[in-house]
């Protein structure tokens, strides 16, 4: 069977290969896959979304880095007219000409497990009155402070969950786009290759019909045939004729749409492998299954969407009304004609204050914030189980079908080879004068028939290979998870 197989390919893989030149591109299913990866509008999609999602995850994780940043106004000149009121309660205008500059260092800390922050800074001020030509400092030399959130939401420690989640998952859901541009380029080689075979298959057709009418028109003059028979090969030479045109036409659609998608540039004519057959490789529903719990971003998704109903919920807990800050700080500051008469004699500072707000009435407003966001972490964790279920039945469903195509494909390779036998044996019968042209037609046509199916069979095995590998992330040919740089 093995060596019925190889001939059958060799066979075809010669015929289409036949004739070619120096400007044939000829390309194996393989290839034309890889480059669709690379090349295809899709494949650059996919990276733009990739590069997006890891400049959002390195947003995320600066916000747990230590933030410094310089501020200030340099200058602050200000010209102009004030009103000022006076003890009597009068409005005078007094003239303002001044520079208001300042500058400030500060740095700040955010704290996860609190939700906190702590921070520090260092000023200097200088003002100038030039109606009166005064020059004074003013500073802070140091000062650190803690604001400290109280009985509310802690959005850091959510992230700190959530975020790393969603970053895993866009960076398997890059790998699906991959192979989901497998599955897609898969259909338009195959498209091309049928087209192909066709063409072929209707080239061939043609020339032999045209053999057959000249011996028929041989037997004809000898009287051994009948006028209906002649009348009979003419309507199949139109016919095989009007399909050669209709198989280059169908070939030209069929290689633009094959260029189009995988961004193949150039005029070179496209000559395609008919694919190995690899109908040997086994593939369990274990451990596919097992694969795609591991690989998958669905999986990945499923502890994601629990989280963030989790993290709702908590938020709507902390959003109970009640709010209340702790700012805490202490530092030194000091004011002076010169600088470093501001760090000189500083004085110290300090601050502590807790601003609350409690309200009185909110007619149940937060108790049922709280019982909806509850209530919405139950429906998500019923829906991931059903997703769960519609998961697995998926990929259970794709290698039984998987398996159904490994059986088809043997067969009709079986068949194929039938179908060609019997054609060349109706041929020579008839040429015998043993068979008449209508079984001769009915060989003809079902060799046709035979070697379309065959490629379809093809086509369908390694749609539900590539499908596979969708589903799991899994390479099965070299056992191994796929991944992409």
């Amino acid at each position: 069977m093995k060596l019925l197989y190889s001939i059958l390919l060799l066979t075809i893989s010669t015929k289409l290969f036949a004739g070619g030149s120096n400007d044939t591109l000829r390309l194996t299913l393989q290839q034309v896959v890889e480059m669709a990866k690379a090349n295809s509008i899709a494949a650059k999609q996919a990276a733009t979304v990739r590069e997006t999602k890891y400049w959002e995850y390195r947003t995320y994780k600066s916000n747990y880095q230590p933030q410094l940043s310089l501020s200030g106004i340099l200058p602050g000149y200000t010209k102009s007219f004030t009103q000022v009121q006076q003890p009597d309660g009068t409005i005078r205008f007094q003239p303002i000409h001044n520079d208001n500059s300042s500058l400030a260092l500060n740095f700040s800390q955010s704290i996860t497990a609190t939700g906190g922050t702590i921070y520090g800074t260092t000023q200097l001020q200088r003002f100038d009155d030039f109606d009166r030509h005064n020059i004074l400092y003013n500073g802070i030399p140091y000062g650190i402070g803690y604001t400290q959130p109280l009985f509310q939401f802690n959005s850091l420690k959510w992230d700190k969950k959530i975020e790393p989640l969603k970053y895993n998952e866009s960076k398997q859901a890059y790998i699906e786009a991959q192979e989901k541009i497998a599955i897609d380029v898969e259909g338009f080689f195959f498209d091309l290759l049928l087209a192909q075979v066709n063409l072929k298959i209707a080239e061939t057709n043609y020339v032999n019909t045209q053999k057959i009418m000249n011996i028929a028109n041989t037997k004809f003059e000898l009287g051994k045939v009948s006028k209906n028979e002649i009348l009979q090969l003419q309507l199949e030479q139109i016919n095989a004729k009007k399909a050669v045109g209709t198989a280059k036409r169908d070939m030209e659609i069929a290689t633009l749409n094959l260029r189009s998608y995988t961004g193949l540039e150039g005029e070179e004519k496209i000559v395609l492998a008919v694919p190995e057959n690899i109908s040997q490789m086994q593939v369990s529903s274990d451990k596919v299954l097992a694969e795609a719990f591991s690989n998958r971003s669905d999986a990945i998704a499923f502890l994601r969407r629990v989280a963030e109903a989790k993290r709702d919920v908590a938020k709507a807990k902390g959003q109970n009304g009640l709010t209340a800050t702790l700012n805490a700080n202490l530092g030194y500051s000091n004011t002076a004609t010169s600088i470093p008469g501001v760090y000189k004699n500083s004085q110290n500072q300090q601050v502590l204050q807790v601003q609350l707000a409690v309200p009185i009435l909110d007619w149940g407003r937060s108790k049922s914030r709280a019982k909806t966001a509850l209530a919405n972490q139950q429906f998500t964790e019923y829906a991931v189980e059903q997703d769960k279920q519609t998961f697995k039945q998926q990929i259970v469903t794709q290698v039984s079908l998987f398996n159904v195509m490994k059986e088809q494909l043997v067969y009709t390779a079986e068949a194929d080879s039938i179908a060609s036998e019997k054609y060349q044996i109706a041929r020579e019968r008839y040429v015998l004068g043993d068979l008449s042209i209508t079984d001769l037609g009915i060989a003809f046509r079902e060799n046709d028939q035979a070697k379309r199916d065959y490629v379809a069979s093809l086509r369908d095995f390694w749609g539900a290979y590539y499908q596979l590998r969708y589903l799991s992330l899994y390479d099965f040919e070299t056992n191994k998870k796929i991944t992409y740089q």
